[in-house]
């Protein structure tokens, strides 16, 4: 395993999430590219988006057949940059995990993802990803706050 999703599947652990973390030939960068990859709908896979607030970021979990709507997430949004992203996080775009990152997040969830018992989340890497029950995901995450943060795309 890569060590990137096998540092990713530990620290999952360590948030009480006890998952199978899976390492695939083909890529799930993209929220299309992971559900063709598993087999599921495009809105179980959980878009890991960072975005910056004033001087606080905010990473947002977004289900993958919806688009953040940057004035639901705070007053002075803008996307992180991906040298932020990989700074912030310790993880590159296409493989940020919804939890166990270099250091504590704020974390928006997109109400969206309750229509869904399980979700698909990156692993830390381009190609690997985790299926979770949405709400254990949710309960693992310190301090998580579940809303309305986006739109059908």
């Amino acid at each position: 395993m890569h060590p990137t999703a096998a540092r990713v599947r530990s620290r999952l652990a360590e948030a009480g999430l006890d998952v199978d973390v899976r390492e695939l030939e083909e890529s799930t960068r993209t929220a299309p590219e992971a559900a063709a990859a598993v087999g599921c709908e495009l809105g179980q896979i959980v878009k890991s988006l960072l975005f910056v607030d004033g001087d606080e970021p905010v990473l947002v979990l977004c289900a993958g057949d919806r688009r953040v709507d940057p004035a639901r997430v705070g007053a002075d949004v803008r996307q992180a940059r991906a040298a932020e992203v990989r700074e912030i996080t310790g993880f590159a775009i296409g493989g940020v995990p919804p939890l166990g990152h270099e250091r504590p997040l704020r974390t928006l969830v997109d109400a969206s993802l309750a229509r869904y018992d399980t979700v698909w989340c990156a692993a830390g890497t381009p190609r690997a990803l985790f299926a979770a029950p949405r709400e254990r995901l949710v309960a693992a995450i310190p301090g998580a706050e579940v809303r309305d943060v986006g739109e059908t795309s």
